[in-house]
C-alpha cells in the first residue's frame, strides 16, 4: 500500500464508523461497571473501610473513562457527521442541575465531598440539554479529583448570558494553565500532557459545546479561574 492509499484508508468513512462503534461498545461496558459500583456503594450494608475506599476510587476512574468516551462520540458526531442533531431548546435550569448532580451523587457521597448548589430555580434557558449536562458532569468529576472536601455548582443570569460555575476548595489550576487561557488550550487540540495524564479532551469538548451555542452574533465560551467562593479552581461556562 503506497502513501496515498494509506491516507485514503486512514480517512475512510468505514474506519470512522468502526472506531465509533468500538467506542460505543466500550462506553456501554463501562456504564455497566459504573452502575454496579454505584449499587455496591449505595447498599445499606456498605460501610467505610479499605474496600469501600477502593471501590470509590474505582467508581471515580470508571466515571472519568465514561466521560471521555461520551465526549469522543459527541465530537465524532459533530465532526464526522455534519448532520449532528444539535438541539437547543428552552430548558429548566433546576432540572438541568438535578440531572447533572444526580449522576455524581453516589461518587460524591462515597468520597465524603459536600456539594453546594446556588441557582435561580425558575430560570429557563435555551440550550442543548444533553451536551450541557455532559460538560457539567465532566467539570464536577474533575473537581472531585482536586477538591479537599467541597464543590460548588452555581448558575446565574449575567446580562445576556447564562453563567455556570463549578468550583472546588483545592489548590486551584496551575499558573501555566491559567496563563495559556482556555481559548489557547482549546486551540491546542492535539496536545497531550503525559505528565498529568490528560489529553485535554474535556476542555476541547467543553469549548466546542460552548461555541455551538449562538444567539444574535454571540457565542458561548469557557474559562478557567482560581479563587471563587471556595478559593480553589473554577470552571466557567457561559452561554448566550
Amino acid at each position: 500500500m503506497d502513501e496515498e492509499e494509506a491516507q485514503q484508508h486512514q480517512g475512510s468513512p468505514e474506519l470512522f464508523m468502526f472506531l465509533a462503534s468500538t467506542v460505543h461498545d466500550m462506553k456501554n461496558s463501562i456504564s455497566v461497571l459504573s452502575g454496579t459500583l454505584e449499587n455496591l456503594l449505595a447498599a445499606p450494608t456498605a460501610a467505610p473501610s479499605a474496600e469501600y475506599g477502593q471501590m470509590a476510587h474505582m467508581l471515580y476512574q470508571t466515571k472519568r473513562l465514561n466521560d471521555n468516551l461520551i465526549q469522543l462520540l459527541a465530537l465524532y458526531k459533530e465532526v464526522g457527521k455534519p448532520g449532528y442533531p444539535f438541539d437547543p431548546m428552552p430548558r429548566s435550569v433546576a432540572e438541568l442541575v438535578e440531572q447533572a448532580t444526580g449522576q455524581a451523587r453516589i461518587l460524591l457521597q462515597s468520597r465524603g465531598i459536600a456539594l453546594d448548589l446556588d441557582f435561580p430555580p425558575d430560570a429557563i434557558w435555551t440550550l442543548d440539554e444533553d451536551l450541557i449536562i455532559g460538560v457539567l458532569v465532566h467539570a464536577i468529576n474533575n473537581a472531585i479529583r482536586y477538591t479537599r472536601d467541597r464543590i460548588r455548582l452555581s448558575i446565574r443570569i449575567d446580562g445576556d448570558y447564562l453563567e455556570l460555575r463549578v468550583e472546588d476548595n483545592g489548590d486551584g489550576f496551575p499558573a501555566a494553565m491559567l496563563e495559556s487561557g482556555a481559548s489557547a488550550m482549546a486551540a491546542q487540540r492535539s496536545a497531550v500532557n503525559f505528565l498529568s495524564n490528560s489529553s485535554g479532551l474535556g476542555l476541547y469538548f467543553s469549548s466546542e459545546v460552548a461555541n455551538m451555542h449562538k444567539h444574535r452574533q454571540r457565542s458561548g465560551g469557557i474559562a478557567l479561574e482560581n479563587g471563587g467562593t471556595l478559593g480553589g479552581g473554577c470552571f466557567v461556562l457561559r452561554l448566550p
